[in-house]
C-alpha cells in the first residue's frame, strides 16, 4: 500500500555567536583602471563568500560587479577571516568588505567633492557614476573620478573588520545574549511511503527562508535546494555505522552511505523573503546551516503522517518502516 503524508518544519538559528570574540577582516583597493582588488581571509568552499563579498564591494564603491576582484582564504597576504561555519561568512565578512570599501572611499568622496563642488554627504556612488543627490546634473563618471585621483596623488584603499557585539556569557547560569541575529525558516514537505517495502518517495517540498536582504537570490536558492537535499538525506538514507568497539567507521564510502543523486531529491520550491533592519551588510543574514535544518523534521513528520506514526531516529530506514507499520497493525487487530 502507497500511503502520503506531509510534514512541517519550522526553525529560528542564531548567526554570529557573541559569546566570545568572533571577527573577520578585509582589504580594498580601487585601482586607476576602476577595477578593485579585495581581500578576505574567509574560504569559499563552495557556498559563494566571494561573490557575495564582491556584490558587496561592488554596492558600496558604486561599481559593477564586474569590475571586482576577490582574493580569499590566502594566508600569505590575506587579514584573518575565521572559520567559514556557523553560517557566519556573509554576516561577518561581509561586513568587513563593506567597512573596507567604506573606509578606501574617504579619498574617493574628497577627490570627488571638489571636482564637482558639492558636499560630500550629497554624493551618490551608483553604476560607475558619482553625482549630487540634490542636483544630478552635477555629476562625473568612475574613470574621470580616477584620473583625478591620480592628478592629486591620491589613493583609493582601506581595511575593514567586523566583531559582532560581544556579550559574555554569566558562568552562572549561562545566560546572556548568543547570537547578534537569527535566521528564521519553514519547510513543507510532502512524501509518499510504501507500506510493503518501505521506500519513501520524496515528492515535494516548499521551503521558506527569512534572510534579510538576499544578496544573490539564486545563490540564496541554491543553498535551500542544497539543504534541502541534505536534510531529506540524513532521514531517508544517511546511516554512519560504527564498530561498538573500536568505533571505527564500518561504511565509509559511498557505496555503503548512501546520499541521493537528483532523482531522490524532492521537487524543491525555495522561496526567499527579505526581511529590514538587521545588523549584516545591508541586511544580510546567513542561510548555510538554516537551508538544512528544517527539512530535517518536515520530512520525519510526513512519513509519520503518512503511516499515522511517530519516529524519534534518524535516519528512517526501510526496515523502520515496515517495522512500525507492522507493529500499528497488529496492534490495531488486537485492540478491536
Amino acid at each position: 500500500m502507497k500511503l502520503r503524508g506531509t510534514g512541517v518544519g519550522s526553525m529560528f538559528y542564531g548567526i554570529c555567536n557573541t559569546g566570545l570574540p568572533n571577527p573577520a577582516a578585509a582589504f580594498c583597493e580601487v585601482l586607476p583602471d576602476t577595477s578593485v582588488n579585495v581581500t578576505i581571509g574567509a574560504a569559499d568552499i563552495g557556498q559563494g563568500v566571494a561573490t557575495v563579498a564582491a556584490a558587496i564591494a561592488a554596492e558600496t564603491l558604486g561599481l559593477e560587479f564586474e569590475n571586482i576582484h576577490v582574493t580569499w582564504a590566502d594566508t600569505q597576504i590575506a587579514p584573518e577571516g575565521g572559520a567559514t561555519s556557523a553560517s557566519r561568512q556573509t554576516f561577518i565578512t561581509g561586513n568587513a568588505v563593506k567597512n573596507a570599501c567604506t573606509n578606501a572611499m574617504g579619498e574617493l568622496k574628497r577627490t570627488a567633492s571638489e571636482f564637482l563642488n558639492v558636499p560630500q554627504e550629497e554624493l551618490i556612488f551608483r553604476h560607475r557614476e558619482i553625482y549630487s543627490s540634490k542636483d544630478e546634473s552635477k555629476k562625473m563618471t568612475y574613470p574621470e573620478l580616477m584620473g583625478a585621483m591620480g592628478k592629486n596623488g591620491r589613493l583609493a584603499v582601506g581595511a575593514g573588520y567586523y566583531n559582532p557585539k560581544t556579550t559574555y556569557l554569566n558562568p552562572a547560569d549561562m545566560s546572556g545574549v548568543p547570537y547578534e541575529v537569527y535566521s528564521y525558516a519553514t519547510c513543507i514537505i510532502e512524501v509518499e511511503v510504501d507500506t510493503d517495502t518501505g521506500e519513501v518517495q520524496l515528492l515535494k517540498c516548499v521551503s521558506a527562508h527569512d534572510v534579510g536582504t538576499p544578496v544573490g537570490v539564486k545563490m540564496c536558492e541554491g543553498q535551500i535546494e542544497g539543504g534541502t537535499a541534505m536534510g531529506t538525506g540524513f532521514v531517508v538514507s544517511e546511516k554512519i555505522e560504527t564498530d561498538p568497539k573500536t568505533c571505527a567507521i564500518k561504511n565509509p564510502s559511498l557505496s555503503k552511505y548512501i546520499i541521493g543523486t537528483s532523482m531522490d531529491v524532492p521537487e524543491v520550491y525555495p522561496i526567499v523573503v527579505s526581511s529590514e533592519g538587521e545588523a549584516g551588510p545591508f541586511g544580510a543574514k546567513g542561510i548555510g546551516e538554516p537551508a538544512l535544518i528544517p527539512s530535517i523534521p518536515a520530512t520525519m513528520a510526513a512519513i509519520g503522517n503518512a503511516l499515522g506514526v511517530k519516529f524519534h531516529h534518524t535516519p528512517v530506514l526501510a526496515a523502520d518502516i515496515v517495522k512500525a507499520w507492522k507493529d500499528k497493525q497488529a496492534a490495531e487487530a488486537a485492540a478491536n
